[in-house]
């Protein structure tokens, strides 16, 4: 099903670009209901329910440690071994964007355990993620004062422009 709903959103975006809106949109529609097939054993294989978001990140950060020591590790050697050195770059190249993922989700982690998502020692500046108002200090608001959405869709403000 997660294999299924990848392959229909690339050929969505084929299909648009080729000027089929409705084959398009159709593959996308397919896409969310594969989507929620894989929910449905996703769930089931996790009693029932989708685990805690630290239960969600310590496993992202498992899933993605494998994937640059042992996954695309092997992969780039095997490929090597084989005469394919272009996919072999390749595989080292993915495993390196791997090691970064791990990295972000143990840090997510961290911040979540520790009380450090809406909160820092020091002032920084706060947007909502919905109207993009700015808030600076240690902590994001419970509430965003224009737009009434929740803390939750506060994050630091970051520029990279």
């Amino acid at each position: 099903e997660s294999q299924a709903r990848n392959k229909y959103t690339y050929y969505a975006s084929k299909a648009k670009k080729d000027g089929y809106e409705q084959i398009a949109s159709i593959f996308l529609e397919t896409a969310e209901n594969e989507k929620e097939h894989a929910k449905i054993w996703f769930k089931l294989l996790n009693g029932g329910e989708i685990p805690s978001t630290i239960q969600n990140l310590q496993d992202a950060a498992n899933g993605e440690n494998y994937e640059w020591t042992d996954m695309y590790d092997g992969f780039a050697k095997t490929a090597r071994e084989e005469g394919f050195d272009k996919i072999a770059f390749l595989f080292e190249e993915v495993g390196k964007i791997e090691k970064e993922h791990e990295a972000r989700y143990l840090k997510l982690l961290e911040n979540v355990k520790e009380g450090l998502v809406f909160s820092k020692d020091d002032e920084r500046i706060w947007k909502c993620r919905n109207c993009g108002h700015i808030v600076i200090g240690k902590y994001a608001p419970d509430v965003c004062p224009v737009c009434g959405h929740p803390q939750s869709y506060f994050e630091i403000k970051a520029e990279n422009y």
